[in-house]
């Protein structure tokens, strides 16, 4: 089994915007919070912890949102480890919380705006490293939400912008008001719906953020080759899903989250596999996204 502190050489750091480096395995703070990213944890002390373990691992990168709780994400990230010291802090807005797993897309300029600075004092900063558009809101000209985020960024609020749930057509739309930084898309091995954004994105330097990135489906099943692969490497099959991710591209950037100490220091020890090009070459067959 591999090491559970981050080998910084094998995960590889990435330049979010060019000039924000980052080890490339960070932690995602949604589940931080309680049963549908709805109010406080169950057990708030074990989410305190698994914050304030995530930078003794070396991982230095974190992603929340405003949203996550709502706020919830946010306070908790702020009281395990404000004043932050090296690590980087993104997070989002653009959806509102009326109730538990409910997502309501709201991108008005002025609550987009609202929004970021609630961050702003929330997260205790004076700037935000990186702030990205939860989602595009239909019901909203994209022209509007991409000037905002323009205005937004000229005035100071945050140091780098990025998309989520977008295709190519959007973050070029969005280029035109701003560089885009990072790309965040739901990517696993069981949906790579994405790969043509994630190759763009790699043709372009933008960062890409895999949400839901340790799913790997039916080909983890007993028998498999999948799983036959994980054994071999004494590991678990999140594991070698977060290795072949590393591995897929020098612009992905994993952010599988958890609320326990173990399951992040299992992540972790994911990120320190070393898969052969044989064995990442068969794992990429299996999981062919479909056209």
């Amino acid at each position: 089994m591999a090491t559970t502190t981050l080998a910084k050489n094998h995960s590889g750091v990435f330049k979010i915007g060019g000039d924000m480096p980052i080890n490339r395995l960070g932690f995602g703070a949604m589940r931080i919070t309680g049963d549908g990213i709805w109010g406080e944890p169950a057990n708030k002390e074990e989410c305190l912890r698994t914050l304030r373990r995530v930078p003794e691992l070396g991982i230095d990168f974190i992603d929340t949102a405003d949203s996550y709780g709502p706020e919830v994400s946010e306070r908790l990230i702020r009281e395990a480890l404000f004043p932050y010291d090296r690590v980087k802090i993104a997070t989002k807005a653009g959806l509102a919380r009326i109730a538990p797993n409910v997502w309501i897309p709201l991108g008005r300029p002025e609550y987009l705006r609202q929004q970021a600075i609630l961050s702003i004092r929330r997260l205790g900063v004076e700037r935000l490293d990186l702030w990205q558009l939860h989602r595009v809101d239909p019901k909203v000209p994209e022209n509007e939400q991409f000037d905002a985020i323009k205005s937004m960024q000229a005035d100071g609020l945050m140091r780098h912008v990025g998309l989520s749930e977008v295709g190519i057509k959007e973050i070029e739309a969005a280029q035109k008001y701003f560089k885009v930084a990072t790309v965040q898309n739901r990517y696993n091995l069981a949906d790579r719906a994405s790969e043509d954004v994630l190759d763009y994105c790699e043709k372009h330097n933008i960062g890409f953020i895999p949400w839901y990135p340790l799913a790997a489906g039916d080909l983890a099943k007993p028998g498999s080759r999948f799983e036959a692969i994980a054994k071999a490497h004494n590991a678990v099959p999140s594991q070698i899903a977060l290795a072949w991710l590393l591995k897929r591209s020098p612009v992905m950037l994993p952010i599988p989250g958890t609320s326990k100490v173990s399951h992040l220091e299992e992540n972790v020890a994911g990120a320190n596999i070393e898969l052969s090009d044989s064995e990442f070459a068969e794992i990429s067959a299996l999981s062919k996204p479909k056209r």
